[in-house]
């Protein structure tokens, strides 16, 4: 098959030469890595990746074609898309077509043939920045300059370009305990199925929801949702968060809703300088000391007082988090996970109101399950919310 050539060119000026790959064409993005050996369906299909130009490190890509299972959202939603090595034929039990087809109906431009490791060593030399690639156009500099006009990551508002439109209900299995309101920044199908499986049953509500909209759902705690974009730009969902703190009813936020709440505790956030993304990143939980390996996505991490400056702040292995509980207009607040890379702070434990975060996907999808365990944490935290103010679930 004779194939289109195509360019990358970094904000930077770098320049990559491959082949087009997917739909031929032109996009811009924040270019990012994912360090993942698996799970490529599941990554095109997260919304958190959305305005962003993923490379895999992993070299051989679409081995497995794709299904109509593993999708975590109804599209695909990265902004491009780069691979070293892609699979010339898709083979597996479970596919329904090849990742190159689904890639091009969907009007997803790639690139292959690239070197992904020097193009990864790049990134984490010189950070996430934006990205062209183009099968249309071969002149490098002409590129650079559009890539030089997209917007950038930060100050981006996304999570309202992800969310759905209508709110939905994700049925409990099996006997209902609780009922969750799940504000969706970007949300993945696999939370909503985690929590059914404990016996919670999730109304998805759009991210314009306000505390009305989440009282009338008659929900026993509330969920904030991962999603794309700069978290200083969230302000709706920050101020709806601080309702529910107010109202102390049970809340938990994983990736992005891990920084909205962090925001809402009165803590800032930063840009990471290239972010955390794959299934291999391993996590301290404090609480029980043990250490999980765990899905992450995100570009953003909670300022820690007195520890991260921000913006630009550089983390250094060794750098300790502190144990100290930092009071806030809602109580004590701990660091309850911390990444073991690079010590970036992975989560949050109020003390006095009930309500933690983690900046990972213990959803997973993909990933391993180190981190599952999570989900019943917030059962459990519904559970005793609702036996000490004496309510009853239909």
């Amino acid at each position: 098959m004779r194939r289109r050539p195509a360019i990358l060119v970094l904000e930077d000026g770098r320049t990559f030469h491959g082949e087009a790959y997917g739909s031929v064409g032109e996009t811009f993005g924040e270019a990012v890595f994912n360090t993942g050996m698996t799970g490529y369906q599941e990554t095109l299909t997260d919304p958190s990746y959305h305005r962003q130009v993923v490379v895999q490190t992993a070299p051989h890509i679409g081995n497995t074609g794709v299904n109509g299972e593993d999708d975590e959202s109804g599209r695909i939603w990265v902004a491009g898309y780069v691979v070293r090595d892609p699979a010339r034929i898709g083979s597996n039990w479970r596919a329904t077509g090849g990742l190159e087809d689904r890639l091009a109906a969907e009007g997803v431009v790639g690139i292959g043939g690239v070197d992904t490791r020097a193009l990864t060593r790049h990134l984490r030399e010189r950070g996430a920045m934006r990205v062209g690639i183009s099968s249309v156009d071969d002149d490098p500099r002409a590129l650079l300059a559009r890539v030089r006009q997209a917007p950038q990551m930060v100050g981006a508002d996304l999570s309202a370009e992800v969310s759905t439109a209508q709110p939905y209900v994700v049925e409990a299995e099996g006997e209902h305990r609780f009922t969750v309101a799940a504000l969706d920044l970007g949300i993945k199908r696999n939370v909503p199925r985690r929590l059914a499986a404990r016996g919670v049953t999730t109304h998805v509500l759009p991210a314009s929801s306000g505390i009305d909209d989440l009282l009338a759902t008659g929900a026993d705690a509330v969920f904030i949702s991962p999603g794309p974009g700069d978290p200083a730009t969230a302000d709706g969902p920050v101020g709806l968060a601080r309702e529910v703190l107010r109202r102390r009813i049970p809340l938990f936020g994983i990736c992005f809703g891990s920084q909205i709440l962090g925001r809402a505790l009165g803590f800032g956030t930063y840009k990471l300088g290239y972010g955390h993304r794959g299934i291999n990143q391993p996590v301290l939980d404090r609480v029980t000391g043990k250490v999980e390996v765990t899905s992450h996505n995100h570009g953003f991490a909670v300022a820690w007082p007195g520890r991260d400056q921000e913006p630009g702040a550089v983390q250094v292995p060794g750098v300790v988090v502190p144990d100290q509980v930092i009071e806030t207009e809602f109580g004590g607040v701990q660091v309850s996970h911390v990444c073991l890379n690079d010590n970036v702070v992975e989560g949050l434990r109020a003390k006095d109101v009930p309500a933690f975060t983690v900046q990972y996907h213990p959803e997973a999808a993909a990933g391993p399950h180190d981190a599952d365990y999570l989900f019943d944490r917030f059962a459990e935290l519904i559970e005793g919310r609702t036996h000490t103010e004496g309510r009853t679930n239909a």
